[in-house]
């Protein structure tokens, strides 16, 4: 195999991923709570050195040489991928229900469908037809109570309007004191793991804390997408256009240059 050809063919490869992730951002501009994900793109010859170790067969051997092939270590690879977690606006929405989160490493802890906590920013809440709140997935948020009586977790509210949360979560219904919100806050950002429908998980339960005073939750108001969409429609231009470059390098290798070989071979005396 050419490997210009292989090289253009790996990176057209990359930019492809990568524009399903600008377009992933893109297509959640308007989703609360939404953070952005963005990629690390290196070459294949960084990857191999980080990996070293792992090899099922050491570099210096005759095999090795052949597992490690020299012509492709400049081919671009998406080395990792990574959330955004930096705070959307504030937007005020005037619900009860909505609930907005001022700090980017606080989450609203919810049970999923699979019945395994889970954490999201996105504060879209509603009542279920038993009264409980829940997200707009159907998933019960969780109460501040969730550890020590995991089977009585759910936050149960009514229909009356005089429903109001304080900066710390504790719930008020006409006055009176009902419940407080789970308000979780990881060990390091970097364990939260993206499920999809704004959902996070983490390996280890252990590494969530819970926050009794956070101050940071803000009723009749939700937490905006951080996704900057000017800055990812450039992205998308941008990665539109390398994968054009790249597909008329591989049109050049395959078109051009084999007829232009071919052609001096055949007339070679």
């Amino acid at each position: 195999m050419q490997n210009g050809y292989y090289q253009a063919a790996g990176a057209m490869v990359t930019q492809l991923n990568r524009l399903d992730v600008i377009s992933n951002n893109l297509a959640n501009v308007n989703t609360a709570g939404f953070k952005q994900k963005d990629v690390v793109i290196s070459d294949f010859e960084r990857l191999i050195k980080q990996t070293g170790d792992d090899l099922p067969i050491a570099n210096h051997t005759k095999q090795g040489a052949s597992y490690l092939n020299r012509q492709i270590n400049k081919v671009p690879n998406i080395s990792e991928h990574y959330t955004d977690f930096s705070v959307g606006g504030i937007k005020k929405t005037g619900n009860p229900l909505d609930l907005a989160l001022k700090n980017s490493d606080l989450f609203f802890a919810v049970k999923g469908r699979d019945g395994e906590m889970k954490f999201t920013q996105n504060g879209a809440f509603a009542l279920d037809e038993n009264g409980f709140l829940i997200t707009k997935d159907g998933d019960k948020v969780l109460s501040s109570n969730y550890f020590n009586d995991p089977e009585n977790d759910g936050i149960l509210l009514s229909e009356d309007p005089n429903i109001v949360f304080d900066e710390n979560g504790s719930v008020y219904i006409n006055g009176a004191y009902s419940n407080s919100l789970f308000i979780a806050k990881p060990e390091d950002l970097r364990d939260m793991k993206k499920l999809g429908d704004n959902l996070y998980t983490i390996d280890d339960i252990k590494k969530i804390q819970q926050v009794d005073n956070s101050g940071k939750v803000v009723q009749n108001a939700l937490m905006s997408s951080n996704v900057n969409p000017i800055n990812q429609m450039t992205s998308l231009i941008e990665t539109h256009r390398l994968v054009e470059m790249y597909q008329k390098v591989m049109t050049t290798h395959m078109d051009e240059l084999n007829n232009d070989a071919i052609n001096k071979l055949a007339n070679t005396k």
